[in-house]
């Protein structure tokens, strides 16, 4: 399976999962994860997908700064219902990097490592998502905003054409090659620009909401 060479251009996060480290399944329970297993994972590279593992990063990086973030100690919350637009979507890549997981989720050995209701619905955040430590309490706000990574006015035109089944060869070729442009900017160009990436540092709450 050969992928675009710039996803290896983007920066790798490594966390550590104590899961893992019992069941032996990684040396010290260190996990690595790249852009292209969220592309493996989806199967699919557009700018939802980046947004959501570079969202992620970012906030691993800021929650974690001195030490490796702890997979499966992080919870989730997600202005958006999953059945919302992309939301699901989201979700996915999320909890692939984060551990964290739905209703439906691992439920841990002996009260232990569960993942299950780490990943939660709450309508009142007025950013996209929030990642808080379980351990700590500290927490994130992050959102995207793609309104400054402007898409090639080509573009809409030629999926259009593309979806509607009436494009030739080298339309779908122009079409692929427009729309990773958007990608590789997202992930690379304005990987640490604040007015694409928001992260909004959150007052400690007190104990784990329930």
């Amino acid at each position: 399976m050969k992928l675009q060479p710039f996803f290896d251009e983007v920066p790798r996060i490594v966390v550590q999962d104590p899961l893992a480290r019992l069941l032996g399944c990684a040396e010290d329970g260190l996990l690595a994860y790249g852009f292209a297993d969220a592309v493996r994972l989806t199967g699919h590279a557009c700018p939802t997908v980046a947004a959501a593992y570079w969202l992620t990063y970012l906030a691993l990086e800021h929650l974690y700064a001195d030490t490796l973030p702890q997979r499966g100690q992080i919870k989730v919350e997600f202005r958006d219902d999953a059945r919302s637009g992309s939301s699901g979507v989201v979700a996915t890549v999320v909890q692939m990097l984060t551990g964290a997981a739905g209703g439906s989720g691992f439920k841990g050995l002996a009260g232990r490592f569960a993942r299950a209701g780490l990943i939660r619905y709450k309508p009142d955040l007025l950013s996209t998502l929030r990642f808080t430590r379980l351990d700590t309490q500290e927490a994130v706000d992050a959102s995207v905003d793609m309104a400054h990574v402007p898409a090639d006015p080509r573009l809409q035109p030629l999926l259009e054409r593309c979806v509607g089944g009436r494009a030739n060869a080298q339309e779908e070729a122009d079409f692929a090659q427009l729309w990773l442009q958007r990608v590789r900017a997202l992930l690379l160009d304005c990987a640490r620009d604040p007015a694409v990436f928001q992260l909004k540092p959150v007052k400690r709450i007190a104990a784990l909401a329930a």
